[in-house]
């Protein structure tokens, strides 16, 4: 079987221009409507007319595997369990089920492998000469309530240890309570910090009220120099989802309209299947193009959305559903 896909290799070597940052103009905030029942509306009929199939669905689940990152952030994360998930993104399908398939031959590994500050050096070590890179949650993940000199020193750390991205928190507070001002000079800085490091920004979306504060905290952040805008933690109560996603995606084509700059995004959060998975990337294309379908401008922020990829595609190989313990992840 021989499937129309990319490699992790190829799609990494794609020019792309990082986004400089800009002043902040409150009055483009200002002009930021969202109708949430438009949004719902919208949202509603991805799934409903998404219609990837066979050969073509399993082409596009292999090509979202390159735009995970493979997550563990657990309170009881060890470094041994980090090893273990570095080891999967090495090989992230079995070999057996990429050669049935017709592309054994291609560099498919996830996008980064994302961990706590604290276990930076062991994945950086575990992943050498992968070319996988590692991302570090800091700035006092999940809730990003700690003094800016704390958070920009673990920014620091995390990108000294061998980060090459850094997923920040945003105060949730600042959005609730329209201090842009602030927010974009955390963000500043934090980008600062990050130096050759990009720098994904968490919203906490789930914990920001509205459709227009996400949209606006969006806007301030891209403006404010972030590479990517990601929905969650992973931690709050309503993580990822499409309606937010659409804010999201539609904030990011209207700052490429106005400044030429592309921005990736990132849902995260609640995403586990590989019909999700579809869902997310039949919104991305139609709403930004094929062309934002690359690691270097989407992201999945998962743990267990791999596992049933790996089962999806060895179903397209062999017609029958296997056991998750198949497939393990750590």
């Amino acid at each position: 079987m021989s499937l129309r896909v990319v490699d992790r290799q190829a799609v990494s070597e794609t020019p792309h221009k990082r986004n400089p940052g800009f002043p902040l103009d409150l009055d483009w905030v200002a002009r930021v409507r969202m109708n949430r029942s438009a949004l719902e509306r919208r949202a509603g009929t991805i799934g409903a007319r998404r219609s990837v199939k066979k050969d073509h669905q399993l082409a596009w689940l292999l090509r979202a595997i390159t735009m995970i990152d493979l997550t563990t952030l657990n309170s009881d994360d060890t470094d041994g369990r980090v090893e273990r998930l570095c080891a999967k993104a090495r090989q992230p399908v079995r070999h057996d089920i990429l050669e049935g398939l017709g592309v054994g031959h291609l560099k498919i590994v996830p996008g980064a492998v994302c961990v706590y500050h604290s276990f930076v050096k062991t994945a950086v070590e575990a992943l050498g000469g992968t070319g996988i890179p590692v991302a570090a949650v800091s700035t006092a993940f999940p809730h990003g309530l700690a003094p800016v000199e704390t958070k920009i020193a673990e920014i620091e750390a995390s990108v000294a240890a061998g980060a090459r991205e850094i997923d920040i928190v945003i105060e949730r507070g600042m959005v609730l309570r329209q201090d842009w001002q602030g927010l974009y000079e955390q963000v500043q800085a934090f980008r600062k910090a990050c130096g050759d490091a990009h720098i994904k920004t968490i919203l906490g979306t789930g914990e920001l009220a509205t459709q227009a504060n996400v949209a606006k905290a969006s806007l301030v952040c891209m403006m404010a120099g972030a590479d990517f805008i990601k929905t969650s933690t992973g931690k709050e109560k309503v993580n990822a989802d499409l309606v937010t996603s659409l804010s999201m995606i539609r904030m990011i084509r209207w700052f490429a309209d106005e400044t030429g700059i592309e921005i990736g995004y990132k849902p995260a959060g609640g995403i586990s299947t590989a019909k999700s998975a579809l869902d997310y990337m039949a919104l991305m294309k139609e709403e930004l193009g094929t062309h934002w379908l690359q690691p270097h401008l989407f992201r999945f922020g998962a743990s267990s959305l791999l596992t049933d990829i790996e089962r999806q595609l060895e179903h397209g190989l062999t017609g029958r559903y296997s056991a998750d313990y198949r497939h393990p992840m750590v």
